[in-house]
């Protein structure tokens, strides 16, 4: 899997150098590329996958991986700031607002988030229009005050709260700062060819979370060289996660149980959807 998601990687990377060869130079262009260099770019290859199950091309489904890439790299540069999490390292190297300074940062951020919708509008992502407003729209709740927005408000919220959240809590929290997003990637194959996606929103439903409580494992006992950022934050912070909920050993079954609810969703699209198993089963073993 570590192979194929480079392949992935590089790919997304290739096209997002041909559409920044149309921006003009500038510190804040230096500062968004920057923040797409880098990562699994998971989220990119689970559209690309999914789009392979309605035998869209590649040419087509890039520009949808590209856009869920730039989203999720302007919601890590914001996360990133000292208002928020406060975080020096990001995929093994300086977060944007030590490599430039804070405004640079916030302003990257926001021009990540416009060319997000951007890359969907283009006129040279050829869709039909009825599937690329579907796109546009439902990328606008993934990501806003109803998602990840939203997520990343209340898990702020918590560090400060009385009142200590409960599974319950932290499972609606994380489905929408890490769930919708990956829930839109999952399903985007299925909405650009305009079929149903309710079996890629039940196997991303479980991906999602599995990925979450795999990062919350991961910042107790991951290697801070593999995982490239700061661990152990969300216990510094005295914060609840899977881990302090569940326990360590219940949380990797969880994760486990899950991954199979993963595996379970994808029957209907047989042998097509092997790499979406792959990817799947790649969440619970990954080590970064």
């Amino acid at each position: 899997m570590d192979k194929e998601l480079k392949t992935n990687s590089s790919v997304i990377d290739e096209h997002f150098k041909f559409v920044f060869q149309s921006f003009d130079s500038s510190c804040l262009n230096d500062a968004m590329q920057y923040a797409l260099l880098g990562g699994k770019k998971l989220r990119g290859y689970l559209v690309n996958q999914s789009s392979k199950l309605f035998d869209i091309d590649l040419s087509k489904s890039i520009w949808a991986a590209c856009s869920i890439e730039a989203m999720h790299a302007y919601s890590l540069v914001h996360d990133d700031l000292p208002a928020m999490d406060d975080d020096d390292l990001r995929r093994g190297k300086p977060t944007v607002h030590k490599k430039w300074d804070e405004a640079t940062a916030i302003l990257a951020g926001d021009a990540l988030q416009t060319f997000s919708f951007q890359l969907l509008s283009d006129p040279s992502f050829r869709i039909r229009d009825e599937y690329r407003q579907k796109l546009i729209h439902q990328l606008s709740l993934a990501s806003g005050a109803g998602g990840m927005v939203l997520g990343q408000a209340l898990d702020i919220l918590a560090e400060t709260s009385d009142t200590a959240l409960n599974l319950d809590d932290i499972i609606r929290m994380q489905r929408m700062k890490t769930g919708a997003l990956i829930e839109w990637s999952a399903c985007s194959g299925a909405v650009m060819n305009g079929e149903n996606p309710s079996a890629l929103l039940e196997y991303s439903k479980s991906v999602g979370l599995a990925f979450q409580i795999i990062d919350d494992i991961l910042d107790v006992e991951g290697d801070p060289l593999k995982v490239g950022k700061r661990l152990n934050k969300d216990n510094n912070a005295g914060k609840a996660t899977f881990v302090s909920l569940l326990g360590m050993d219940t949380a990797k079954k969880h994760s486990s149980f899950l991954i199979d609810k993963a595996h379970e969703a994808l029957v209907p699209y047989g042998v097509k959807a092997k790499n979406l198993r792959q990817l799947a089963s790649f969440v619970i073993s990954r080590n970064k």
